[in-house]
């Protein structure tokens, strides 16, 4: 790699991250294997005007796009250069209507994971729902079927195995945030835990 190349890239990487090349999978608790996809949907719930339960036939059915982005995870490894697959969140949000005091939202996943998100960053051009990763469906280990992506923020951010989305008026803690993590996940700002 050219020293051009080389400073480029560390103009990417956050203080305190290691670039790697490889994908870690770090997670608590079991990982979810679905075997009947019949039984798995995402809802949307809270402070809308209608709750929504959308099927994974459905929600594979939906359009798709490409995303090209960086990530970061607190445990201080950032992947450059990733390629998802995935649903933007407006494709979801255009069938839903928001009651005017949702400012938050709260992540969902399997095993009880849940993850707090301001609206305006859930919403952001570049937050969608991943499904592929560098051309392969994802894996269960990296949240098969459906994760959320928010490359902006630490990568604890975009919850794996995600099965809900509620909108809230105020900002709460989820899982990881009641257990030391920060509320909020700025990698640049080096937000990694309540007591930083």
């Amino acid at each position: 790699m050219s020293e051009t190349n080389v400073q480029q890239h560390k103009d990417r990487v956050p203080p305190g991250q290691k670039q790697t090349e490889s994908f870690p999978v770090l997670h608590y608790g079991d990982v979810p294997y679905y075997r009947d996809m019949s039984k798995w949907d995402l809802r949307i719930f809270g402070l809308v005007e209608e709750e929504a339960a959308i099927s994974y036939k459905t929600f594979m059915a939906l359009p798709r796009k490409l995303f090209h982005n960086d990530i970061h995870c607190v445990t201080t490894w950032s992947k450059l250069d990733n390629v998802w697959e995935g649903v933007a969140v407006a494709t979801i949000m255009d069938k839903i209507k928001l009651k005017p005091d949702a400012k938050f939202v709260m992540l969902h996943a399997e095993g009880g994971w849940s993850t707090n998100l301001p609206l305006e960053d859930f919403m952001a051009e570049t937050s969608f729902f991943g499904i592929k990763h560098n051309g392969e469906l994802l894996s269960p280990e990296h949240g098969y079927p459906v994760r959320m992506v928010v490359p902006h923020l630490y990568f604890w951010k975009s919850a794996k195995w995600l099965r809900g989305i509620e909108f809230l008026a105020k900002d709460k803690p989820g899982f990881w945030e009641r257990n030391g993590y920060h509320m909020y996940g700025d990698p640049w700002k080096e937000e990694r835990y309540d007591w930083d």
